[in-house]
């Protein structure tokens, strides 16, 4: 194996211990097969894909109390489709 220093944010390396403690499996491990799956794929995983959509749930805010249901809508008008 070739030794390699990575830099990761906070919210990453602590959902990578959360991971790794409840897998059972060494950061290091999970971060293998991440890269594998990238390299075979060409893109993450699901789950990672979840994880991501969930760090931004809930981030933004609008006076539109409706916006989870007419979603489609209110980007049709703000894109003009």
């Amino acid at each position: 194996m070739v030794r390699t220093q990575i830099q990761l944010t906070k919210d990453q390396a602590r959902m990578l211990r959360e991971l790794s403690l409840s897998s059972h499996e060494s950061v290091a491990a999970l971060i293998r097969k991440a890269v594998d799956q990238f390299l075979i794929t060409g893109k993450p995983d699901r789950s990672t894909l979840y994880r991501q959509a969930m760090t931004i749930a809930g981030k933004y805010k609008t006076k539109q109390s409706d916006i989870a249901v007419d979603h489609d809508r209110y980007l049709e008008e703000a894109f003009g489709s």
